[in-house]
């Protein structure tokens, strides 16, 4: 319905428009679909088929027996529990360089402008516009436009407009809430881009720390190698050893020296991912070594209760505003369906002279208003609700999937801290052993009592051992860098 007259106050006419706006944002709370409800908390008392406790101990500096603390806070900044500060530096670069970091915080701000912009349309929009014309009639065959039958003018119109579409049945506010929850989602995924990350720095800084352990464990087992065969050769000339243990030493020496290239191969690897994950290029380097030896394993590892679990997980929070999306889109399908209705009201003027626009006699205004429903669409809204129910169900399982996976990243990070635990304990015996083992073989070659072959079966017995027990002490540390990730990294703690 519309309603025109030549002229009426601005302030008048548009009453009405806004006081039904006010009105109807005031009673945003009418929206019809489906209202968004929190999935419980799993119903789970424990992660693993029987509790753990404490982990076993062994030697070294990696071997301490580490507890777990059920329902402990965790730290925000988890990676300081090693004690490293060169650690320490490599996160905070990646944090401050590495561009994943940055497209998710673009992603945020794009979603939260979204949803502010889409707020927007709870209210009226005002637009104002101002048109000037030159014109000529030909009123040799029309009737002249202006009263003065000038045929030769200058049109000035100026003219303020207002629109409103009520949100009745909650169109707007589902789509709002749609938005602010695909928000919400990046702001969870934002979070997650930084615990993912620090996650990505700790294992490859701890696998570069191995591989030159190992690398450097490698040239001194080469060194011995080379001392054994010098002494080998030297009893050759003397007639105490046959060119048969000569060429088992020279063998020996060959295949330890054939383990450094494997090494050196992914320990450049490593620097170069490292390089990267930090935000520099790989031929740039510049960063400083993390040592094994030097990291502290924390003894006391937070454990979650899991029925916080999912509170923490920023995939969960993720899949959980997903679902909250998928439900008020399941809204926006069934508003759709129903009538919309919409206000538009004007008010301007128009003359011949710029200073007589508002003149009494040429001033103009109209008030409309419109409701349309959808009669026939061959079921295409119909089947648009139906996309949207299938949508929220999509959302629902993948929500579960989530939860289970996090569930079980929990339990298989607590038995590899388990597992790795007691194999650091084994590799550890089985290295003092080994060691013990060569310096009697080396003793004895030198002596005579026994031939190289000997003393190259317990120099590769070593070599495996100590590099067995090197690998093992890194997964210790791996592993507990991988509970913090399990359980969230502590995104939502408030300790700096």
């Amino acid at each position: 319905m519309s309603r025109q007259k030549s002229a009426k106050p601005l302030n008048s006419l548009c009453a009405g428009v806004i006081a039904s706006a006010l009105t109807t944002v005031a009673c945003g709370g009418c929206a019809v679909g489906p209202d968004f409800h929190r999935p419980a908390a799993p119903a789970v008392e424990h992660y693993t088929r029987e509790p753990l406790s404490v982990t076993a101990e062994a030697p070294g500096t990696g071997g301490a027996a580490q507890h777990f603390d059920a329902g402990a806070e965790i730290e925000r900044q988890w990676w300081t529990v090693f004690a490293s500060p060169t650690l320490n530096d490599l996160v905070e670069r990646a944090f401050k360089h590495n561009p994943s970091i940055e497209s998710a915080q673009a992603a945020l701000r794009q979603a939260q402008e979204s949803t502010a912009a889409q707020r927007g349309i709870y209210f009226p929009t005002l637009q104002a516009s101002y048109s000037p014309s030159r014109q000529k009639n030909a009123v040799g065959t029309i009737s002249p436009t202006l009263t003065s039958g000038d045929p030769l003018y200058t049109l000035h119109t100026a003219q303020l407009s207002i629109s409103y579409a009520p949100d009745v049945f909650g169109l707007n506010r589902r789509t709002v809430e749609s938005l602010a929850a695909q928000a919400e989602t990046q702001q969870y995924q934002l979070e997650a881009a930084y615990l993912t990350l620090a996650s990505n720095v700790v294992a490859a800084a701890i696998q570069q720390a191995a591989l030159r352990a190992q690398i450097q464990a490698s040239e001194e087992i080469i060194h011995g190698a080379e001392k054994s065969l010098d002494s080998l050769r030297r009893q050759a000339e003397l007639g105490f050893a046959s060119g048969l243990d000569v060429a088992a030493q020279e063998t020996a020496l060959a295949q330890a020296r054939q383990t450094l290239p494997p090494l050196m191969k992914q320990l450049e690897q490593t620097r170069n991912l490292l390089a990267v994950l930090t935000g520099s290029f790989p031929a740039q380097g510049g960063m400083e070594n993390v040592e094994l030896d030097a990291l502290q394993l924390p003894q006391v590892l937070p454990l979650s209760l899991p029925s916080k679990l999912v509170e923490q997980r920023p995939d969960v929070r993720a899949a959980e505003a997903q679902v909250h999306a998928a439900s008020a889109q399941v809204g926006v399908a069934v508003a759709n369906r129903l009538p919309q209705i919409s206000i538009s009201a004007l008010y301007g003027g128009s003359s011949t002279q710029f200073s007589r626009m508002f003149a009494d006699d040429n001033k103009f205004w109209g008030v409309t208003g419109n409701i349309a429903q959808t009669v026939f669409d061959f079921g295409t809204l119909l089947h648009r609700k139906r996309a949207a129910d299938a949508a929220l169900e999509q959302a629902a399982a993948q929500y579960r999937s989530v939860v289970l996976t996090a569930f079980q990243n929990v339990a298989d990070t607590l038995y590899a801290l388990d597992a790795d635990a007691k194999a650091l304990s084994a590799a550890a015996a089985a290295e003092a052993a080994a060691s013990k083992t060569m310096s009697l073989t080396q003793r004895q070659l030198e002596l005579g009592f026994v031939n190289a072959l000997v003393l190259l079966n317990a120099q590769q017995a070593y070599q495996q051992t100590r590099i067995a027990r090197i690998q093992a002490e890194a997964a210790r540390y791996t592993d507990t860098a991988a509970l913090f990730q399990a359980l969230g990294g502590g995104w939502w703690s408030s300790s700096q």
